[in-house]
């Protein structure tokens, strides 16, 4: 079997390269620009990609002739979604179009991440059927590419997943983790949401879901997160006792402190039962994420 990883570039493109090295698994690896993965002497093949120009698509489908593409690549920054329309649009649902008419014409399996920002947040955590009402941009736009998915003429899975957190080596974007790590580490005082309530996904295991999916060739929509419901507040309570931070400095607030182009579903999550029985997944918990992220950090630091 041939993968062909599209957005390698990203937190979770990266940790898909990883374990696809680490389990002897034929892939190529493509994103905008040149490759930014440094894994030592681990060498893999790497191709530029823009996703939003079909023609870059047909013609990489054509050289690689992919038996499974995991698209990880997308505009994921809900704010600037908002307010970037056009560009969203081209990104997470033309871009989409052309990769699901590539792997039509090819026989490919379609593996195709989406997002817990689908539905509402009224009726939170969700079932894999349960009725999607984005209430964002971003949220409409991952909706539309997956109806694309959906009707598409080859096997295709739809993962969807929850505020993904991990590192890797000069990542541009920091998570909550470390963010509050260091903000208590220097003293400063943080004000933290505690009425919005997600299943946060460790990247690893996002990762790991995408490999199952590829494998066994399974079809259809899956939850791919972590299992506990947590509020900013309680992973900024985790991280404090984990590190032994001084968690006074943490000021419990609700999400109208803070004025945001792209409204927020208030309580998502997911229920994995699905994912569990079909792939046979299962996530760390938001304690053993902690603990490999920090073991990551110290490694990058030596």
């Amino acid at each position: 079997m041939k993968v062909l990883i599209t957005g390698s570039n990203g937190l979770l493109g990266q940790k898909l390269v990883k374990l696809l090295l680490d389990q002897g698994v034929d892939f190529v690896a493509t994103s905008r620009g040149t490759n930014r993965i440094d894994f030592s002497a681990r060498r893999f093949e790497y191709c530029e990609l823009d996703i939003s120009n079909q023609n870059e698509v047909d013609e990489v489908f054509g050289k690689y002739e992919p038996d499974a593409v995991i698209n990880t690549a997308a505009m994921t920054n809900v704010d600037q979604c908002e307010q970037e329309q056009a560009n969203c649009r081209k990104l997470n649902v033309d871009a989409v179009k052309y990769l699901v008419e590539a792997c039509e014409r090819h026989r490919t399996h379609f593996i195709h991440l989406s997002t817990d920002f689908i539905f509402d947040g009224e009726n939170g955590p969700y079932k894999e059927d349960d009725q999607a009402n984005p209430i964002s941009y971003y949220g409409q736009s991952k909706l539309d590419a997956e109806q694309i998915v959906k009707a598409a003429k080859c096997n295709w899975s739809i993962l969807r997943t929850v505020l993904v957190y991990g590192i890797t080596p000069g990542m541009s974007r920091s998570n909550i983790i470390l963010w509050v790590k260091e903000n208590l580490e220097n003293g400063k005082p943080l004000k933290i949401v505690d009425d919005q309530w997600r299943t946060p996904t460790l990247a690893e295991d996002l990762a790991m879901g995408c490999f199952l999916t590829a494998m066994k060739g399974a079809s259809g929509v899956f939850n791919i997160s972590g299992e506990e419901m947590l509020t900013p507040f309680d992973m900024a309570k985790r991280t404090a006792e984990y590190f032994e931070l001084d968690f006074s400095l943490v000021t419990k607030v609700d999400a109208s402190t803070f004025s945001q182009p792209a409204k927020r579903p208030p309580k998502t999550g997911f229920i994995l039962d699905k994912a569990k029985e079909v792939l046979g997944y299962e996530p760390h918990t938001f304690e053993e994420g902690i603990k490999i992220l920090d073991e990551q950090v110290r490694e990058m630091t030596e």
